[in-house]
């Protein structure tokens, strides 16, 4: 959604650039006090308090949940070739790609619906009733996944109520939180998105004990019912949007083809596959090297709280070193560390390889999603932030839902690390492109700026 403080600080300049013009070219159309915007209440600390920890909140239940989701993949897989009682009978889970796209299902539905969300919001005077739809589906989706023992149906529960859900909570919430923040953004989003991997690491740990002392069914109750209960408190701190003007959810078809615009997209999609291809098959992997699935489970949370500790890192070094220059860090050192440590590991049948890949792994990894966002507004402008963030949120939920269920179609038959190595290259060839499209962004927009800065 439009940043209220951007554009409060861009009109107090009396300009704002326009991008996508008739021409393509750029054009600075200088604002009169009229066009300004009607001046509005400064934000208290306590409200941004309130905003963070809300915000939090939301990507701890949606973004943490999807990412423990290879917890519940190692479970069903191994569970159904046990003959005492599985949750998912041995025919249902013959083929590991749909399984795992259970999982990438809600987590492409978490960010692709920013395409239906969006325009509802636009429309919306109370946010809290698209949250509360949304805490609703979110609690039911994995309640109504414990009653099922076929994969179809998990699908429909634990992958699209459930995804659905987690959208409408998402989004009234992720899309407006920036509104509230101005100098700080990047350090606030970095906070926020940690959430995501304070998720992770309380989850995975939290599905391994209780998948193995409570069974598939009453481990997707308990979250589902747990889920609910923290969303009733997002729920009801929903903050409404500072912007005073109707938000554009539609991407202008001048901006859209703009190189920069194509290029941010490729990334996006190929990030969001890539990214979830190690989180995914995390734990399956950990037991092809011979070791439990509780220590899968432990590694997983380690990599999630690494992943916390980087997000925030990531927020506070894009403040000091630029947001683009620490993007590009964040996905090329992601793409490096899959081919430095995942391959060899697969190849050595080595644990302290892999250990050193979840490690790295969850340090880099995090800084895309807490700073694409940012970027958006210094490439494409505050005016157009709204539909370029939505456009690209629903590019990113594409690219989650195709990246994992391919993997697992790539991985060969038998139970050596070395049938990964496939999959292996896959994961790096789309963090590598990825990397390739944010560093022409990068060069791209300082070529159409007029300059090349350091820092940007």
């Amino acid at each position: 959604m439009t940043s209220a403080g951007a554009l409060t600080t861009l009109a107090s300049r009396e300009s704002i650039q326009l991008h996508g013009s008739e021409d393509d070219s750029q054009l600075e159309r200088v604002v009169t006090p009229a066009d300004a915007q009607p001046a509005m209440r400064p934000i208290s600390r306590r409200r941004q308090t309130s905003i963070l920890f809300c915000a939090f909140f939301v990507v701890f239940v949606t973004i943490g949940l999807n990412q423990a989701y290879g917890v519940f993949l190692n479970y069903y897989l191994a569970d159904g070739s046990s003959p005492k009682d599985p949750f998912l009978p041995k025919d249902q889970v013959s083929s590991k790609a749909m399984v795992a796209f259970v999982g990438t299902l809600a987590a492409g539905l978490t960010w692709g619906g920013s395409i239906v969300v969006n325009p509802i919001m636009a429309r919306s005077k109370d946010p809290r009733w698209i949250t509360g739809s949304g805490a609703v589906l979110i609690g039911l989706g994995y309640v109504l996944a414990s009653f099922c023992h076929k994969v179809w149906q998990l699908l429909l529960t634990q992958g699209l109520i459930y995804g659905v859900g987690t959208s409408l909570v998402y989004f009234p919430v992720l899309a407006v939180a920036p509104e509230y923040f101005d100098a700080h953004r990047g350090s606030a989003m970095g906070f926020i998105l940690s959430g995501a991997g304070v998720g992770g690491l309380v989850y995975a740990p939290a599905a391994r004990a209780l998948l193995a002392k409570l069974g598939a069914a009453w481990t997707l109750r308990v979250f589902g019912l747990v889920n609910f209960a923290i969303c009733i408190p997002v729920v009801l701190g929903t903050p409404p949007s500072r912007s005073l003007s109707k938000r554009p959810t539609l991407v202008d078809i001048r901006l859209a083809k703009r190189p920069t615009f194509i290029l941010q997209a490729i990334a996006a999609m190929t990030q969001a596959a890539g990214n979830l291809v190690p989180i995914t098959f995390l734990p399956e992997f950990s037991t092809r090297l011979g070791y439990t699935a509780a220590f899968g489970a432990a590694l997983l949370s380690i990599n999630n709280a690494v992943n916390t500790v980087s997000r925030i890192a990531m927020g506070f070094i894009a403040d000091v070193a630029g947001r683009q220059n620490t993007l590009v860090l964040s996905v090329l050192g992601s793409a490096v560390s899959v081919v430095a440590f995942w391959l060899s590991s697969a190849y050595g049948d080595d644990m302290r390889l892999w250990i050193a890949f979840v490690v790295t792994y969850g340090l880099f990894a995090g800084g895309y999603n807490s700073l694409f966002p940012t970027t958006v507004i210094e490439v494409f402008g505050a005016q157009a932030y709204a539909s370029v963030n939505g456009f690209i949120y629903f590019i990113r939920g594409l690219g989650a839902l195709w990246g994992s269920p391919v993997g697992g179609a790539l991985v060969a038959e038998g139970q050596h690390p070395t049938a990964y190595i496939t999959l292996i290259w896959y994961d790096f060839g789309l963090l590598m492109l990825s990397s390739i499209c944010v560093m022409a962004v990068r060069g791209l927009d300082a070529s159409e700026k007029g300059r090349f800065k350091l820092k940007a």
